[in-house]
């Protein structure tokens, strides 16, 4: 599951977008609309990462940033500048910022970023143990999974798709990652395996297979598993 991003941006469209785009994600996502909000907030201790504008006021961004890293809180930061001024960039690096984009910016290059810097930090892509997403409650530990509290038979691969679905909630999850992780290198596998596991656990966790809420399809892609 993704942790809580804080999105610091005075523009209120701007911000909206950032925050539904980052919702339909999976990540949790708090608004600050300028630097001394940001600077509070930016101190929580569980935040996954900080999208930061460099244009704010009260304070600006590159002293927010600062001002975080002298107080030794080293949760990624992202930078969003309008200048387009090699000279900013340089200097919000300097200043301990893990990247930057300029803007106007595409969304998917936002999402990419921030998944590459969750794997440089190292932070953590693994199911819970536990974890209740709507009427659905799934035990890793147990593998079992009771839905509208009855009991759900999953064969041992369909609960292996469903972990690694899981894993990296909110996150698309490419068939060939599935394959990787589920069956390993067995030739014999194919997208049409992966798809029939997929259709026996909608069957199995949706109200409306035809219409999934939890496991949705992803067009030449893979799958997403919405929490």
């Amino acid at each position: 599951m993704n942790g809580p991003i804080l999105v610091v941006e005075d523009d209120a469209t701007l911000a909206q977008v950032l925050r539904k785009t980052l919702e339909s994600e999976g990540y949790t996502v708090t608004l600050a609309r300028d630097g001394r909000a940001a600077l509070e907030l930016g101190r929580q201790p569980d935040l996954q990462m900080i999208i930061l504008d460099l244009m704010l006021p009260r304070m600006g961004g590159l002293e927010v940033c600062q001002r975080l890293r002298a107080e030794n809180i080293t949760t990624p930061i992202i930078m969003l500048t309008a200048r387009g001024l090699d000279s900013d960039k340089v200097f919000g690096l300097r200043l301990g910022a893990d990247d930057y984009l300029t803007k106007p910016f595409n969304i998917d290059e936002l999402l990419a970023r921030i998944e590459a810097i969750r794997r440089r930090s190292g932070q953590p892509e693994h199911a819970p143990r536990q974890l209740k997403v709507g009427d659905i409650e799934i035990d890793f530990q147990r593998m079992s999974v009771v839905k509208q509290e009855r009991n759900l038979e999953l064969s041992s691969r369909e609960f292996q798709v469903l972990e690694c679905l899981v894993k990296y909630a909110g996150q698309t999850v490419e068939r060939e990652k599935i394959y990787q992780e589920v069956w390993g290198y067995d030739t014999a596998v194919t997208n049409r395996t992966i798809d029939f596991h997929i259709a026996r656990l909608r069957q199995k966790l949706e109200d409306n297979p035809r219409e999934p809420k939890y496991i949705l399809t992803v067009h030449r892609s893979g799958y997403r598993f919405v929490v």
